[in-house]
């Protein structure tokens, strides 16, 4: 990624089954199940209230029955998920000089971007090609990762003073790889389904890329097959398996857990590099015997999905503040990008010496999650949205059965 969730209770509510997409067409919503014709949005659009506020009162209520069919649980997740995203960004530049601040970002990078990766693939269970979703693929994935990689290529040649810096659409540059990593996994959805061991079938992909120095960076793909298992483990996952990490006994036990993962990464930081989190190189790339390849990333998956679990135990289930800002994760993802970049070409680090003290390393994780959780909020989704989630309804044919449902629909009006 550099170059690249509190208990509530006894009583607990099963999660719901996954739907395709939500609100954000390129990365998973976080809504319940449609209740059907007859649910309670219906209230308010009939009746003496009716009359010309009708339209207004069906939309009020149309919006409510969205914001009550998300389910907080993964909106809370995805928000803690890319905080700890900029986090790590934030600290990549102190690790140098902090052992301490190391160990955080080895530990941190062990499990948030799987985290956010199983969220989507979770999300993806009921993926086809179906054409209104191969629609929401194209304007809610493939034209932000074309603007964005316009973009961050034209802030680089900018900000970096790199005017000859070329645009590549085949070689993601930073931030952009989760998105190609996403058009890809998504579009192989369905082959996931057919296969008996999907989990095991994606691991192994993974441990032939990670000894395959002679991938490339075409679409990043080295980052896209290692970081498959956890898209492909989000697919079979089903609701009762979140349930499970919410039992009590798991969430006292990921304490211990969390405090062990920290004291080993304090031991492995000055003998191991941080590049293995990041799963874009393979081992001889990374100065490694071959065979270290398939071992470093089986180790390195068991590792994430024992600290994922940990993480999802202790995300809160209930309405929280910031549950509202799941919703614009990926626009915190991608603008945080420019500041991130941003820091490093104009030697922030290097002149604030005091960054790399106590205070200035805790000041950097306060500012880092600040900023990543503005970037979320409603007004920054309203003025990004051209690009994040364009309708583009100009570039898609018409669908032949809905325009059959709304000649359908307007013959019945005319004909009352």
């Amino acid at each position: 990624m550099s170059h690249s969730l509190s208990p509530h209770g006894h009583h607990r509510v099963p999660l719901p089954e996954a739907q395709t997409s939500g609100p954000m067409q390129g990365l998973p919503g976080s809504r319940l199940p449609h209740t059907g014709p007859n649910s309670a949005s219906s209230a308010g659009t009939s009746g003496p209230g009716a009359g010309a506020s009708g339209s207004a009162s069906r939309e009020q209520a149309g919006a409510a029955k969205a914001a009550a069919q998300r389910d907080p649980f993964f909106d809370n997740a995805k928000y803690l998920a890319i905080v700890l995203v900029a986090m790590g960004h934030a600290w990549q530049p102190l690790t140098g000089d902090s052992r301490a601040a190391e160990a955080l970002y080895m530990t941190v990078y062990t499990f948030h971007m799987p985290a956010f990766i199983m969220i989507s693939g979770y999300f993806s269970r009921s993926f086809d090609m179906r054409a209104d979703r191969l629609k929401r693929l194209v304007t809610g994935v493939l034209v932000p990762y074309v603007l964005f990689e316009v973009a961050y290529t034209l802030f680089k040649r900018w900000a970096d003073d790199d005017p000859t810096y070329p645009i590549s659409l085949l070689d993601p540059w930073y931030l952009t790889w989760f998105l190609a990593a996403l058009f890809v996994w998504r579009l192989t959805t369905p082959l996931w389904k057919l296969v008996r061991w999907p989990v095991a079938l994606s691991l192994a992909i993974a441990v032939l890329a990670s000894v395959s120095p002679d991938i490339g960076d075409d679409l990043d793909l080295q980052r896209v097959l290692q970081f498959l298992p956890f898209f492909v483990l989000g697919l079979v996952l089903k609701p009762e398996h979140f349930q499970m990490v919410r039992r009590r006994e798991v969430r006292l036990l990921a304490v211990p857990v969390f405090g062990v993962a920290l004291l080993l990464a304090y031991w492995a930081a000055p003998r191991m590099t941080s590049a293995w989190f990041y799963h874009r190189d393979s081992a001889q790339e990374l100065g490694a015997p071959a065979w270290t390849g398939g071992v470093m990333t089986l180790a390195l998956f068991g590792c994430s999905i024992v600290l994922v679990a940990c993480f999802f135990a202790w995300v809160p289930r209930r309405h929280m503040w910031f549950t509202a800002l799941g919703a614009g994760t990926l626009y915190g993802y991608l603008l945080h990008g420019f500041l991130v970049k941003g820091s490093r070409f104009w030697g922030w680090y290097e002149e604030y010496e005091w960054l790399h003290r106590p205070l200035g390393e805790i000041f950097v994780t306060v500012l880092a999650a600040t900023v990543i959780t503005l970037l979320c909020t409603k007004p920054v989704q309203r003025a990004f949205r051209f690009a994040m989630e364009p309708k583009m309804e100009w570039a898609f044919k018409r669908d032949a059965a809905q325009l059959a449902r709304e000649r359908s629909k307007a013959g019945s009006k005319t004909g009352r």
